[in-house]
């Protein structure tokens, strides 16, 4: 028994002494294999190999790496590409089996990465990087000993690919983690990775195919795959809120990736705005990967009960002060909206902090949305150009749609109804242009009406706030006679012919004021703001009569 553990000891220092001399040999064999790889200078700071059990347990030889760089070569350099490593590495190991036979390929079940990031010159240069051979290495390896290696599994990679267009940022990638499968340098290789997105915050699992990498432009290299992304916080964005989920499958090449997907946001809402909302999407994109610009056509979306399709394109916008390098300021949304089943109700939830919409009503509604980059609010820098048609509409306050009811019954010269038929419902419909900018909405050509009246506007609503600003004219069926009945109706009929023109029976000019909550509706002879308008609570036919 002394005599075998005399030997093995022997043995084991034996073999750590070979590992120790064959240190430097294998070394300058990896450098020199990387320099004929990528044609470039190659350094390794250190490289330990001993003999010991692998990650499953297998004896072999063991490698263990740090300090790895690959940097681009001088022509490379010269045509403008940046003097850093292309590939550098903060520390590598795999394990090999102790035995293999001349001519077979030595198999590595698995190579563990650490730190690795990836510097991808502009598509200009790589021709430089790849055509021109390092001085003094042969392209070809003439190594008896090659490799396959199974699965590459990497931890805390980076990927930051370069851009030779103006005003473009690099594309950066933080990968928490990695794993390559069938791994071949010209050929396609199956991974699998996790990142935590920047903006939105949340976790992505994508699994997929990837390559061959072309070298000579890598923005064409084919990519395809599934992804899951989960829990992201859209507060990230500061001017949205929300929780949003999302799964979906991509495939095309680095620079024109197309997307299938879906999103789900169930708790949605504007940031310090008004309520949330179920959002939904299904949607087609094209991602630029190289810059993260992206297209939709089309986002197909319910918000609420809300039905709505948006194409358009989100791209970022570069700025240079003082001669500073370019930098991303934000991004500028432009954006086609059409909402063709909607529900006004949901749009004024979202915009609102109460509970209780202001009106409800069937909306159709179709934009051009652009929102650019800057540091105000959302309200505040969105513009929004567009027509909506709004049918069906009462509002949800007893006393606005008592007015209304009024106003309707009045207008046909059926005051009556006032006392018979007090809880009938009157729907409006409302229908214009409208303009948004500075947090401002412009109506040049309001159109509202209700049976037996119709009545035009012009003029501005305050989002924040909900400040009011119209004027306009009423245009009703009945005359003023009419429109009062009973005996003070007959008292009024000389004053008839006053107001009968345009085709109408009461032609009465009127101005609206106060805010969306408490509006203020008074006549306005003078082509200005009545003296005393009404609210529309108030039991007075000032809306109705001629007495202002």
């Amino acid at each position: 028994m002394g005599i075998l553990i005399t030997v093995l000891v022997v043995l084991t220092v034996a073999a750590v002494i070979v590992a120790r001399r064959a240190e430097p040999f294998l070394r300058a064999r990896i450098v020199q294999e990387l320099s004929s790889r990528f044609h470039a200078k190659v350094e390794l700071d250190s490289f330990k190999f001993s003999i010991g059990n692998g990650f499953v347990g297998e004896w072999g030889f063991w490698a263990h790496g740090r300090g790895l760089r690959i940097w681009p070569t001088s022509a490379a350099i010269t045509a403008g590409a940046p003097n850093r490593p292309v590939i550098s590495l903060d520390d590598f190991r795999f394990h090999a089996p102790l035995h293999f036979k001349p001519g077979v390929p030595v198999r590595i079940s698995e190579v563990r990465l650490n730190g690795l990031q990836i510097n991808l010159p502009p598509h200009g240069h790589f021709l430089h990087l790849n055509t021109e051979s390092s001085a003094g290495v042969s392209s070809k390896s003439s190594s008896l000993v090659t490799f396959r290696i199974d699965k590459i599994v990497c931890t805390n990679a980076r990927l930051v690919h370069e851009t030779d267009k103006p005003g473009k940022l690099p594309l950066d990638f933080l990968i928490s983690s990695l794993v390559l499968k069938n791994f071949t340098p010209r050929g396609a290789m199956e991974f699998e990775a996790q990142l935590t997105n920047p903006r939105p915050v949340g976790a992505i699992h994508t699994t997929g195919t990837f390559g061959p990498w072309q070298t000579d432009d890598p923005g064409s290299s084919p990519v395809a795959g599934e992804y899951q992304f989960k829990n992201a916080d859209l507060g990230t964005f500061k001017e949205i809120a929300g929780i949003l989920n999302s799964t979906g499958r991509y495939a095309g090449s680095l620079n024109n990736i197309k997307v299938d997907g879906e999103t789900d946001t169930p708790d949605f809402r504007l940031a310090k705005i008004g309520n949330s909302l179920h959002l939904h999407t299904n949607f087609h994109a094209t991602v630029d990967g190289t810059n993260g610009d992206t297209w939709l056509d089309p986002v197909d979306a319910i918000l609420g009960q809300t039905h709505f399709i948006v194409r358009g394109k989100i791209v970022r916008v570069m700025a240079a002060e003082n001669g500073s390098i370019p930098h991303s300021i934000g991004h500028d949304i432009n954006l086609n909206v059409n909402i063709d089943r909607g529900h006004i109700e949901d749009i004024t939830r979202l915009a609102s902090h109460e509970t209780t919409p202001l009106l409800t009503g069937d909306l159709n509604l179709l934009a051009d949305l652009d929102i650019p980059p800057g540091p105000g609010p959302m309200h505040e820098r969105m513009k929004m150009n567009g027509k909506f048609i709004l049918d069906q509409a009462e509002f949800t306050d007893p006393g606005v749609q008592g007015h209304l009811r009024e106003l309707s019954f009045r207008g046909l010269g059926k005051p009556d109804l006032l006392k018979t038929d007090a809880h009938a419902d009157i729907p409006a419909h409302m229908q214009g242009d409208f303009h948004i900018s500075t947090g401002v909405i412009t109506l040049p050509n309001l159109l509202f009406t209700v049976p037996g009246a119709n009545i035009q506007l012009k003029g501005t609503y305050v989002l924040i706030g909900g400040a009011l600003d119209f004027v306009g004219s009423a245009k009703m069926q009945a005359t003023i006679s009419q429109m009062v009945g009973g005996w003070k109706g007959f008292l009024l009929k000389p004053v008839d012919p006053f107001f009968k023109k345009n085709g109408a029976g009461t032609d009465v000019p009127i101005h609206v004021g106060g805010t969306a909550s408490s509006p203020r509706i008074g006549l306005d002879f003078h082509g200005g703001h009545s003296t005393s308008p009404q609210r529309p609570d108030e039991q007075s036919d000032s809306a109705t009569s001629p007495k202002h």
